[in-house]
């Protein structure tokens, strides 16, 4: 079974720090950055459950919702992630981990 929980740490850790920024670091880039990484991940959760389909974009729901954001893109994908067989889903979990830690050092 894959252990997903690298990329649940990782992305609880971030949106819990985009959910406790203020409002000036959020308008500061935080925010932007964040909903980038929600995004990314959104997509690479529709590519694995609709693959064939075009993904549907995440809208901008605002500075104070992106740590949520961030936290059900995130959960989106480890589910998707935990249905395909681990081999297949290693990398693609590694990948993701990487991400969500770039975007954790780009935000501060």
């Amino acid at each position: 079974m894959l252990d997903t929980t690298p990329l649940t740490t990782a992305v609880d850790r971030i949106a819990d720090r985009l959910r406790a920024l203020p409002q000036s670091a959020l308008r500061r880039g935080a925010a932007a950055e964040g909903l980038a990484l929600a995004r990314d991940l959104a997509v690479r959760a529709q590519r694995l459950e609709f693959p064939g389909e075009p993904p549907r974009p995440m809208p901008d729901a605002g500075v104070f919702a992106v740590g949520d954001q961030v936290a059900v893109a995130g959960a989106d994908l480890v589910e998707a992630l935990r249905r395909l067989p681990t081999a297949e889903a290693e990398p693609l979990l590694a990948e993701a981990v990487t991400e969500v830690a770039a975007a954790t050092r780009r935000i501060g």
